[in-house]
């Protein structure tokens, strides 16, 4: 038979990331209305070490499921990577009597809740990342409202770009993954689309590239440059003075981790917290909530941690054939 959970706790940890608010939100509710209490944990694992924790009741959620970031904050800690932190993050749960744990954040995240999940919590995580770079899952919590926030500023750069008669180098987030970088390639309409997984750093091609679209009668030139790549300056400055054309780089930086989340974000991220609190309540521990195939399921976190991500190939091809 299970064990009963009779309290959750509730932390945000990593990269913050729009709908984090709306997980927390259906955690705190979910978990009320199934008679289970709430603690909710500031600043991540290095919280939970210096106990930051707070009881939570469905008020204190009230008019958060619209804003960005996250309201019991995050941070990282190094002194959660060790067995010692780990086993002392445990103890303190205990010492607070939650039995039960809920994670938001990305893969470094997923591995302090399997670390909880070792020293006797059971803890369920949540794909909290702007990324999309969690591979069991085909949604993370974040991502949609990034995309978006990123597209429309780069359409704001290519208007300007277009007045000038510009090369315009647009940096976006994403350090090992170019999800946000390929999306916003081709809703922009971009010519280069420079990504983590595909790009061979042969930036003649590029040169050739915007030489052969000016001879066309083309008056601007997008590159999407994902931030694992980045150096878009010296980039900037290098074109420039390969093709003579006025070359820009801009970079978006943090302004896409926040912002209102889209209809999506909330949406999604409302039904993966409450599914974690019902997945506790059966007795489950060291699981991923994720969205896969149209369903909203669970995965073992070494099982999700072992899972590889590429980029579709087809849509990569698609990607250059609509920048022609």
């Amino acid at each position: 038979m299970a064990k009963e959970i009779k309290t959750i706790g509730v932390l945000t940890s990593g990269g913050d990331a729009p709908g984090m608010n709306a997980a927390i939100r259906a955690v705190v509710r979910t978990a009320i209305a199934r008679g289970i209490k709430v603690k909710g944990i500031k600043k991540g694992y290095m919280g939970l070490l210096n106990e930051e924790i707070i009881d939570m009741e469905a008020k204190n959620v009230s008019d958060i499921i619209q804003r960005g970031g996250t309201i019991l904050g995050t941070a990282r800690c190094l002194e959660f990577k060790t067995p010692e932190g780990q086993k002392r993050g445990a103890d303190i749960c205990r010492k607070h009597g939650i039995d039960g744990m809920v994670v938001v954040g990305g893969d470094g995240s997923y591995r302090g809740a399997q670390a909880l999940s070792r020293n006797g919590i059971n803890t369920i995580g949540l794909p909290g990342t702007i990324d999309l770079d969690i591979a069991c899952t085909d949604y993370t919590i974040g991502f949609d409202t990034a995309v978006n926030t990123a597209m429309e500023a780069i359409d704001r750069v290519k208007d300007t770009s277009s007045s000038h008669e510009r090369c315009s180098i647009i940096e976006v987030m994403g350090r090992d993954a170019g999800y946000i970088a390929l999306w916003c390639g081709i809703a922009n309409g971009a010519e280069d689309i420079l990504i983590p997984e595909k790009y061979d750093f042969n930036e003649q091609m590029i040169i050739n590239n915007i030489i052969a679209n000016r001879k066309k009668g083309k008056t601007h030139h997008i590159i999407i440059n994902a931030e694992g790549i980045g150096h878009s300056t010296s980039m900037a400055r290098r074109i420039e003075a390969a093709t003579g054309i006025e070359t820009r780089a801009t970079i978006l930086g943090y302004m896409q981790r926040g912002g209102r989340p889209t209809c999506k974000d909330r949406y999604y991220a409302s039904i993966m917290g409450a599914y974690a609190v019902d997945i506790l309540r059966e007795g489950k521990t060291n699981r991923v909530v994720a969205y896969r195939q149209g369903q909203f399921t669970d995965f073992d976190i070494e099982e999700a941690l072992n899972m590889k991500k590429s980029v579709d190939e087809y849509q990569f091809e698609v990607a250059h054939l609509l920048s022609v």
